[in-house]
């Protein structure tokens, strides 16, 4: 899907998933670093002088054992920010799709609907579910677009590093206690106008398929081995079970579908 009959800007329009909704979005005003989202001022004048129909921010600090040590950051860029991007865009008039994650949710069910309560259990999951109450605080028209496991071609991804380290290694490490939905880049922002479309509120959009991090990377490699969490501490703590489950819209196509098309774009034959 290509839409260009309303005046669209992307935020974060060129990291790994912003190049994907620039595709989907052609005629849409791109802003990437230029604009730093935690500035007040500047993102209000931005808005007030493209006065756009729809703003998608892909925006974000994603680097979720980073966010440990930069809990200001996280804060600031995650949370913070999204409160005067939905005033800006109240006051625009526009409507605000922005991208949110699996890690609002603690791990401690199988899967999560949309209207589960969220209790994260680490800074990257905090900074993101302060954006969502932000938005849901400071505007109606919105679309926040929960999300996991994220995978594409413009940028570092698991896909990337699983590949990257099956090159140097003998044998690959994965944990196999940690469960959720990849999600290709390409597929969540080809479906992002449908959302656009439909009633303002929460979604949960994945490819579809449960695996853990071993399966996904055994799709991926040859030369993986299963671990557990506990022999594979991060800084930061990750929900054993992250699954998100769709309740509003269809499904996307399973993720292994999603991996052989990103895996053929790369070259990567398997």
């Amino acid at each position: 899907m290509v839409v260009a009959a309303i005046k669209t800007v992307i935020f974060g329009a060129y990291g790994m998933f912003g190049h994907d909704l620039a595709a989907v979005y052609p005629g849409a005003v791109l802003r990437g670093h230029e604009l730093d989202i935690t500035d007040e001022g500047a993102v209000a004048a931005c808005i007030r002088d493209l006065s756009p129909d729809l703003i998608v921010n892909a925006a974000a600090y994603t680097d979720v054992d980073g966010c440990e040590d930069n809990r200001n950051l996280a804060f600031a860029v995650n949370g913070e920010a999204l409160a005067h991007i939905a005033s800006a865009c109240s006051d625009a008039g526009a409507t605000l799709v922005h991208y949110s994650t699996d890690y609002v949710f603690d791990g401690s069910k199988t899967e999560y609907i949309e209207s589960d309560t969220p209790a994260p259990i680490n800074v990257y999951g905090a900074s993101k579910l302060l954006g969502e109450q932000n938005i849901a605080k400071n505007m109606d028209d919105y679309r926040i677009i929960r999300t996991s496991w994220l995978f594409g071609r413009h940028g570092k991804n698991f896909v990337e590093t699983i590949l990257h380290l099956s090159k140097q290694m003998d044998q690959v490490r994965v944990v196999n206690d940690q469960v959720g939905k990849p999600t290709y880049t390409v597929d969540l922002a080809r479906k992002t106008p449908e959302i656009v479309g439909l009633e303002p509120g929460i979604y949960h959009v994945t490819n579809d398929g449960v695996c853990s991090w071993y399966d996904f990377a055994r799709a991926i490699i040859a030369n993986v081995v299963p671990c557990s969490s506990a022999e594979f501490p991060r800084k930061a703590k990750r929900p054993a079970y992250s699954v998100l489950t769709n309740t509003k819209t269809a499904p996307l196509r399973h993720w292994s579908g999603a991996l052989s098309d990103y895996l053929n774009a790369k070259g990567e034959f398997h």
